[in-house]
């Protein structure tokens, strides 16, 4: 779908053609495509293979049939179309030229669009989805409401992750406290992924926006991805987000060595859980410590966690990704890598003299800093 609303963007050649058939109160039926599955589903009109324009799809408009354009939108490969989905496939609309529309998106593999002339909107379909076309001055004003609530979540977020650094140089996270980093931390995410969809239809109408959303969203997945690697509880066990705790698991909050390194497929399952959450259930913290793992059961919003040390560690300068690994599975914690000796560190493998005192200075720079934020 983001594909299709690319072609039909302000600027675009195509949706200056679809606003003269709107001008005009004509209606069209535009199928974005003429590879072998979609002529074989075409019958009658006659083979045009000229250079789109705006006003040729205007021209071409007044006629009943479907126009055919390539895939690029740069050439109309035919016109006054009639096309013949099979009547079996499903369709929630009513009219003859949405349904013929919808049917076709869900056959064919390509963007279909619809000019209703008795309603004056467009619709673009795509496979299974449908997504109706909004005047640029709405979707200026959704887009600006919503980067408005995007900062304040962006605000939260960023005052939880300054509390949090400091809890974890004093050793005193609680699952509420890394829960209070990712209800935001996801909240920021799905606004964006709306928004996102959002300033494609836009198109170059929404540059300045763009660059707006991405301030707002700078590192936010990053730091996300890597306090569920600190904290994700490993085990056997699992309890889907919104269900029942499961009978035969018996980890606790905080159970299980903090210092074990996550699997890719932990992360992934932790990302997962969190995006099943819906909007209310992010907002409870017990669901979102089902998410790292804890059972429903089981979860004390009070009870301690010691963090493995990956988002501190990562926030070292020119530190790569494999010498923290090593470090995190070494030390299994993060107190314990901050205790450690420069001959200690010396021993992981990849950690030389040089790059031991790195870790031991820098953690000892952002240990001072954060406790002089938190207390200034």
């Amino acid at each position: 779908m983001a594909e299709a609303l690319a072609l039909v963007a302000p600027g675009q050649p195509l949706r200056e053609g679809l606003e003269r058939v709107l001008l005009a109160k004509r209606g069209a039926l535009v199928v974005v495509g003429d590879d072998p599955a979609v002529l074989s589903i075409c019958t009658g009109g006659f083979l045009f293979d000229a250079e789109f324009s705006p006003q040729r799809l205007s021209e071409l408009a007044k006629m009943d049939g479907a126009i055919i354009l390539s895939a690029d939108a740069t050439r109309v490969a035919r016109a006054n179309v009639h096309l013949m989905p099979s009547a079996s496939i499903p369709t929630t609309e009513t009219g003859t030229r949405h349904r013929t529309a919808e049917r076709v998106a869900r056959s064919v593999d390509v963007p279909v669009v619809s000019v209703s002339a008795a309603m004056g909107i467009v619709t673009v379909y795509r496979h299974a989805d449908r997504h109706t076309l909004q005047p640029a001055p709405r979707l200026h004003e959704r887009v600006s409401q919503a980067l408005q609530t995007l900062q304040r979540f962006r605000h939260r977020f960023d005052l939880a992750v300054t509390a949090l650094s400091v809890l974890e140089v004093e050793d005193t996270v609680t699952v509420r406290d890394v829960a209070a980093v990712l209800q935001p931390a996801e909240l920021v995410v799905r606004i964006a992924e709306e928004i996102e969809i959002a300033l494609v239809e836009l198109g170059d109408d929404g540059r300045l926006l763009r660059l707006q959303l991405d301030e707002l969203v700078d590192g936010v997945d990053d730091v996300r991805r890597l306090v569920i690697r600190d904290y994700h509880q490993p085990g056997p066990g699992r309890t889907p987000p919104g269900g029942p705790a499961s009978d035969g698991d018996e980890r606790a909050a905080g159970a299980g060595p903090p210092g074990m390194p996550v699997r890719p497929t932990d992360l992934e399952r932790g990302l997962a859980d969190l995006a099943r959450l819906s909007t209310d259930e992010l907002l409870d913290p017990r669901r979102v410590a089902v998410a790292l793992g804890v059972p429903l059961s089981r979860v004390d919003l009070d009870a301690s966690l010691e963090p493995r040390g990956y988002r501190l560690l990562h926030r070292l300068p020119r530190f790569p990704e494999v010498v923290v690994d090593r470090i995190v599975e070494h030390f299994a914690g993060l107190q314990r890598i901050m205790r450690a000796s420069v001959h200690e560190l010396e021993q992981v493998g990849g950690v030389g003299e040089s790059r031991a005192r790195s870790v031991k200075d820098g953690l000892a720079r952002l240990a001072e800093a954060n406790i002089l934020d938190r207390y200034t």
